[in-house]
């Protein structure tokens, strides 16, 4: 009777534990690493170099990449952060962005990954002021949709590393946003600023909060980095003489 009366209030001991465990994380909350490619590697290439097109002012302003409904634009400094979201905007973003700032791409090396980000860019473009490398990388869904932009400055102590030998960011450890942030993982790629995952991984990741922050309030928070950037960024980011 003892034994009996042990057991089961082992069992119910352990029925409480399993109730009070915390639920395993939704699949909704997934970074961008759960995915692997569903487009052969001339797909992303082709991707990539449509995202160039629309800062070429040769191409055909029409024709733009496959983007998510909630694709957004992340460039590190001495750029401007959250700089394009969601389809309709980023396409109108990056019209005006041509519109102020006339460009060409002339200069493309894009090449295709097997894991995210799936395309990743060594590009110059032409200004009237002259030349301006970057570094560009693309995150994809399962549909073969842009989700994620992140840009930086080609120049000295502005890329994602600075090791000569991994030209492509591919060592463990590169700071990118584009893998940390929840949402990005799953099949749709599709994050959601409010989200109790994506609050959760905001605590204790303050970039990935700041990318939230600023998605909620695209416009004014993009105004308020041009501001903050001041009025070299451009010329920084470039390799520009600054006065």
């Amino acid at each position: 009777m003892i034994k009996r009366v042990l057991a089961a209030l082992a069992l119910t001991a352990a029925t409480r534990c399993g109730a009070d465990a915390p639920a395993p994380p939704s699949p909704l909350a997934a970074t961008s690493t759960a995915l692997r490619p569903t487009r052969p590697p001339e797909y992303y290439v082709a991707q990539a170099n449509l995202y160039f097109d629309t800062l070429d002012t040769r191409a055909d302003p029409m024709l733009v990449p496959n983007y998510a409904a909630l694709v957004a634009r992340w460039e590190w400094p001495p750029w401007y952060l959250l700089t394009g979201y969601e389809r309709e905007g980023i396409v109108a973003q990056t019209r005006l962005a041509l519109f102020a700032e006339p460009s060409t791409v002339p200069t493309r090396d894009c090449r295709a990954f097997a894991t995210q980000p799936f395309a990743r860019c060594r590009v110059s473009f032409t200004y009237a002021r002259g030349g301006c490398p970057i570094y560009e990388e693309f995150t994809f869904n399962d549909a073969g949709e842009m989700t994620f932009i992140e840009a930086w400055s080609d120049q000295p102590g502005m890329r994602p590393t600075e090791d000569a030998n991994d030209p492509w960011a591919e060592a463990p450890g590169i700071r990118r946003l584009s893998t940390r942030v929840p949402g990005l993982g799953n099949p749709a790629g599709r994050i959601d600023p409010t989200a109790p995952w994506t609050v959760a991984v905001a605590q204790r990741d303050p970039e990935v909060a700041d990318l939230m922050r600023r998605a909620q309030s695209f416009t004014t928070s993009w105004l308020q980095a041009f501001r903050d950037a001041g009025r070299d960024a451009f010329a920084r980011g470039c390799g520009w003489p600054t006065s």
